[in-house]
């Protein structure tokens, strides 16, 4: 099993992203694990990782952003075709109400056990939930395109996102934001991980929420 393990640079005037430093650790025995570092930048994401996904034909691909002002691990069900910026990306791009795929589907949803993957996640004592909108900026956009990506392929490949907190660093001067430990970032993906290994189809569990 190969799998292609994304995370975002810092954006939005922010020194680091949890993302990518948790990606950084992750280690994972029971598959080949590719990592790759993404820019937060609309289409160029896109195409920094569609490149990736043709290079090396994984099983699976995974990618992580920062959702600062969550408290929890959000595993993401479906990424929508509008790229609606509040923020311009690190190339101050700022798209508004505008598709990603001129004429694509109106949505893709994950294809990976996201309830496992939330399950698995809560196991290992960290709080997780569902996602039902992985928002208008470069994730959903990225996520959107990765599932574009691998709906044109010739052979099955599972693709899906998970969103995580800030860590404690981030949230110095910011009154009620939460966050979350770099550990135990790492550790959810890690577990989150496991589950897709462990489960080629979902588990049926209650998981609807309106984030």
């Amino acid at each position: 099993m190969k799998i292609l393990l994304t995370a975002f640079d810092p954006f939005g005037g922010e020194k680091v992203n949890p993302a990518l430093e948790a990606v950084k650790l992750v280690q994972v025995t029971s598959a080949a694990v590719e990592k790759l570092e993404v820019p937060t930048v609309f289409y160029k994401s896109i195409d920094r990782v569609a490149e990736r996904i043709r290079e090396i034909n994984p099983d699976v691909v995974l990618a992580i952003g920062q959702a600062g002002g969550r408290f929890d691990i959000t595993v993401e069900r479906v990424a929508i075709n509008t790229d609606d910026a509040r923020i311009p990306d690190n190339e101050g791009n700022q798209p508004i109400d505008l598709p990603i795929v001129e004429g694509g589907p109106p949505a893709y949803f994950s294809t990976l056990p996201i309830k496992a993957m939330v399950e698995a996640i809560r196991q290992a004592g960290i709080p997780a939930s569902v996602s039902n909108t992985a928002g208008t900026f470069v994730c959903n956009h990225l996520m959107y395109g990765i599932l574009h990506t691998i709906a044109a392929l010739e052979r099955p490949v599972r693709g899906g996102f998970i969103h995580v907190p800030f860590v404690p660093a981030q949230a110095v001067g910011k009154p009620f934001v939460p966050s979350m430990s770099l550990g135990d970032i790492t550790r959810a993906i890690e577990a989150a991980i496991a589950a897709i290994l462990a489960n080629e189809t979902d588990i049926m569990r209650s998981g609807g929420k309106e984030f």
